[in-house]
């Protein structure tokens, strides 16, 4: 009997195997605890009563077996169904895994010393089985609540509090993101930029398409804090200065069209530093969009037809930031609770390059050294969103356990 025991364990472990590499929902740490504990952001462990996991999860099965015998089902009940049938599965695998456990318990007087040892072999089969189920029914909670995806995002990048250093570190910060998208294998489209004469940016706009590229980049919206000594600093005083960084969403399904008739172009005689050109050719160009009132203007070329472009860059970037407001009515307040008002103190990651230490303040184990590396936009930088996701999504899974099973 005990050895069909064993033969069944060997089945369902291969079972298991397969049905988690089919259905590898998205990625989060493995968790080798029970189902009732859940890790806290801060590495310490909650415990959550068996209950009030097994109502939740009981209350997905019901959900799942209700849809699944509905005569007519829309499109959100398939998607809705698709999604529960996953950690359905786990949790009816697990249950069967936690009925045999028990039944181990009638055998465990048992004195013969071969028996003793198969049923030990026995429960740390099953207990390893119990344990990659918990983590992938934890992933397919996760899962269930997340926020919508899109399929790209627009990233503003502009310089806070500290002037030509704060600039200066824009640029760094905007090139960083520049090589994570190459890193990550995305696409980039710059809306807008404005640069300074010493290689500084003041603001810089862009559109960044990819697979999960927004579920990535959303934890980088915030004050990012450097302290260095600047280049121009003749007493060798460490300065502190920030940039801000902001993440919006775009849908697929977003587009912005500038129409001819819809534009007055005006063109007249740069003005400023600038050499011979100016005050001499109408090389500056100045843009109005009539249905909403938008002026927008270039002279940093010399061409007529360069600063009419790039005039058009900032008038699409100006229309599509109003048209996204439009459409995301918490997209004001989400940019404003990412860049506050770029003061120091609000910082969410500092970057200290005295002591070459790179520290993120929202995590517990943030900090990490090689800025070099850091601001490259590699595998330093990817390790630390990692880190962030990690952390988000479990602070996440407490607060659906615990909003499910109050109600």
């Amino acid at each position: 009997m005990l050895l069909n025991r064993l033969s069944r364990i060997v089945q369902v472990g291969s079972k298991l195997n397969t049905s988690l590499q089919c259905n590898r929902l998205r990625t989060s740490p493995p968790i080798r605890r029970s189902l009732c504990q859940a890790a806290h952001p801060n590495g310490a462990l909650f415990q959550i009563s068996d209950d009030k996991i097994q109502k939740y999860l009981e209350r997905l099965r019901l959900e799942y077996y209700a849809l699944k015998v509905q005569e007519q089902r829309t499109r959100k009940d398939i998607q809705r169904m698709l999604l529960l049938s996953n950690v359905v599965e786990m949790y009816e695998q697990r249950k069967i895994i936690v009925d045999n456990l028990s039944s181990l318990k009638e055998l465990k007087d048992d004195k013969d010393d071969e028996m003793v040892q198969l049923l030990k072999e026995e429960r740390e089969a099953y207990g390893s089985i119990l344990f990659r189920l918990d983590s992938e029914i934890l992933n397919g909670i996760l899962s269930m609540d997340d926020e919508e995806d899109y399929g790209s995002l627009i990233m503003e990048v502009t310089a806070g509090v500290g002037g030509q250093e704060a600039m200066l570190f824009a640029r760094e910060l905007f090139d960083m993101y520049c090589g994570y998208v190459e890193y990550k294998g995305w696409e980039v489209e710059m809306l807008q930029t404005e640069d300074t004469d010493i290689g500084g940016t003041r603001h810089a706009t862009t559109v960044i398409s990819g697979p999960d590229a927004y579920r990535y980049l959303k934890h980088e919206g915030g004050v990012h804090r450097v302290q260095r000594i600047p280049a121009t600093e003749k007493s060798g005083r460490i300065h502190t200065s920030t940039v801000t960084v902001s993440i919006i969403p775009r849908p697929d399904d977003f587009q912005v069209e500038l129409k001819e008739k819809d534009l007055k172009i005006e063109t007249k005689r740069a003005s400023g530093a600038g050499g011979q050109h100016v005050n001499t050719t109408d090389s500056a160009v100045r843009i109005v969009h009539l249905p909403t009132g938008i002026a927008v203007e270039c002279q940093t070329e010399r061409s007529q037809q360069k600063n009419r472009e790039i005039a058009k860059q900032k008038l699409t970037a100006k229309l599509m930031q109003i048209e996204l407001e439009a459409r995301f009515s918490s997209t004001q307040a989400l940019k404003k609770s990412q860049v506050g008002q770029s003061l120091r103190n609000e910082k969410i990651r500092t970057y200290n390059f005295n002591q070459d230490r790179i520290t993120d303040h929202r995590i517990e184990g943030g900090t990490a050294h090689n800025l070099k590396g850091f601001l490259e936009g590699g595998e330093q930088l990817d390790d630390m969103i990692e880190k962030l996701r990690r952390s988000q999504r479990r602070k996440q899974l407490m607060d659906i356990i615990n909003r499910e099973c109050e109600q």
